[in-house]
Formats: structure tokens, sequence, C-alpha cells
């Protein structure tokens, strides 16, 4: 068995491409059965409907009371194949990954994963209005851009509370902010094109996640989620602070804490949560579970940045990847 870390992806990762996958595993597989269970105890459509519609719709696949529950239980099916071949040493994830690491290193079981998912999901909804905006800090080679981190910069300087950093992700920034500050976002930071999608661009039905315009909805998933069964996980994780959670050293009452507080209203910094996964337990390989593959190219250019095992550049990355010791291994859906 290899030795692997395990990172889960976050909202956006389940697209018309993923359509089919939970399907394919059938109404029978009991995580599939205690999912459908879940979401019909809170009135919301199957999900084996949504992923079996013949075209893929924004407004309904995206709703992320939708997106949410699809995006962890493909996460968690595609998670289980890989517990069972593969020597799992660490686990995290980008965000909503969090909660899916949670289940996937048993600090909580499957049926309460998927409640902390889909009632966070719920109450976002509900909260306050405004969005996110990712916008990259390399060029097309992985190297910084300074140009586009000094207009990030200012901007986030006189933000007057309508901007705040979201997530940290590899060689992009996730702002969030009001509605008014997401229109600043759009409006003035540079266009910068890379590969074919230009940015900066609005991610479609976020809220303003990992900033303190999220306070409300964490106070209202202490209250509504207080009886989740948070326990020291039998595989270490590192959160999204780059803090670690193991076995045999865990805060069980901090865990929840983070994860119905300084997760839901403070910066989530994927990037050193990579590189405190690598760095303490060095893996052989890293493996992202479905659906999607949005953290592939981010992985990578962590990995750029870190010089991790001499990859330097793009190009390195991109010829090891080719290589039949692949680093990165994207379970694609």
């Amino acid at each position: 068995m290899t030795r692997v870390a395990l990172l889960a992806p976050g909202r956006g990762s389940y697209t018309e491409k993923s359509l089919g996958t939970l399907n394919r595993f059938g109404a029978a597989d009991p995580m599939i059965r205690a999912a459908e269970a879940l979401r019909a105890s809170h009135e919301l459509e199957p999900l084996l409907a949504l992923d079996a519609a013949p075209r893929f719709e924004p407004a309904r696949h995206l709703r992320p009371a939708n997106a949410a529950a699809l995006i962890y239980l493909g996460s968690m099916l595609d998670a289980r194949a890989v517990l069972e071949r593969e020597d799992v040493v660490v686990a995290g994830g980008n965000s909503l990954g969090w909660y899916t690491a949670l289940a996937i290193a048993g600090a909580l079981d499957f049926e309460d994963g998927f409640r902390l998912v889909q009632r966070m999901a719920l109450l976002q909804e509900e909260g306050e209005a405004g969005g996110q905006v990712i916008y990259p800090t390399v060029d097309e080679t992985w190297r910084p851009a300074a140009a586009q981190e000094h207009a990030l910069a200012g901007l986030l300087a006189s933000a007057n509370g309508e901007l705040f950093p979201s997530i940290h992700l590899g060689g992009y920034e996730v702002l969030a902010g009001t509605p008014s500050g997401v229109t600043r976002l759009l409006r003035e930071l540079p266009p910068v094109k890379l590969g074919t999608t230009t940015y900066p661009f609005r991610l479609a039905q976020h809220g303003p996640y990992h900033t303190p315009l999220a306070s409300t909805v964490g106070a209202r998933a202490r209250e509504a989620l207080a009886d989740l069964e948070f326990r020291a996980p039998r595989i270490a994780l590192v959160d999204g602070r780059g803090v670690r959670f193991t076995p045999i050293a865990t805060d069980v009452r901090g865990l929840c804490d983070y994860t119905l507080g300084a997760q839901v209203d403070t910066p989530y910094d994927f990037t050193s949560s990579v590189r405190v996964a690598l760095s303490e337990y060095a893996p052989a390989r890293i493996v992202l579970p479905g659906p999607g593959n949005t953290l592939g190219g981010v992985v990578g250019q962590i990995l750029v940045r870190l010089r991790w095992r001499s990859i330097a550049s793009r190009d390195d990355f991109d010829r090891v990847q080719a290589s039949p010791g692949a680093p990165v291994d994207s379970l694609r859906r």
C-alpha cells in the first residue's frame, strides 16, 4: 500500500461532466441510501434524481443545498475506494472539503458529516448577501505575477468592510464581499487570461464564505448542529489554518469549535493545509477524489511553490505527472 494524502474538493466541483456518476453506484449502496434518507428528512430533491438529470441546470444543480450534498456524497464514494486500497496518512480539503475530510478521517461518521454539509448549505442560503470572486496571482508558467498581487492588495487595503480574503488557493486568491464589494472586484481588478479563462470571475451561487460576513451562519450552525458527535480522527487531519488533529493528540472540543466557528468566518488557507500535510506526513502521492478535478492545477501550483521533490516550475510538474510516478492522482468525475 502506498502512503497517500487525500484532499477533498470544495464547492463548484460537481459540473455537467459529473452527471450520472452517483447513479453508477446504484440506489442500494449504503452511503447513497443514508444520504437519500437524510435528504428526505429535509424535504429536498433526491440526489440520484439530480444526478440522473438529462442536462446540467445551473439554477438547480448549483443551488448550495444541492451542490454541497452532491459533492460530499461523490467525494465520500471515491474516498471509500481509496481507503480500501491505499495507506491514507493524512486528510484535508478545500472549504467544503474540510467537512468531507472530517468524515474521511473518522472525526464524524458518514451521517453526521452529511448532516453538517446539508445544514451548513441551507444556512448559507439564508445568510448575508454577497459572493466570491476568484483571481490568479500567477502567470501561465505558475510564476508569481507581481502586478496582480499588487492589484489585490490595493483593493483589500481600501475595502471599507466590503471585501475580505476568503480562500488562499495555490496560485489563486478567492475574495468575498458584500454585493457592492463583489461589483467593485469585477470592475477594478485588471482582466487576466489564463488558458481559456478570463479573470476575475464570480463563482456561481457562492456566498461570502470564510469572512466575517458569514459569522451569523456560524452562530446558527452552532445551535442547529450542537448534537454532532465529534471524536478524535482515525487518520490525521489538517485544517484550513494548517493546524493538525491526530488520533493521539486531538482536542475534540477545539475541533468542533473550529469547524462551526473559525472555519466559517475566517480565511481558509488551503495552501498552508497542503504544505503541512506534505511536510509532516511525507506521502508518496496526493490523491484528489471527485467530483471533477478542480484541485489538480491548484495542488500543482502549491508543489511548485514548495519545490516539492525538486518540482520548480509548471514544466517540471507536467513532466513528472506524465511519468509512471505521477505525484498527483485526480480521480476525475
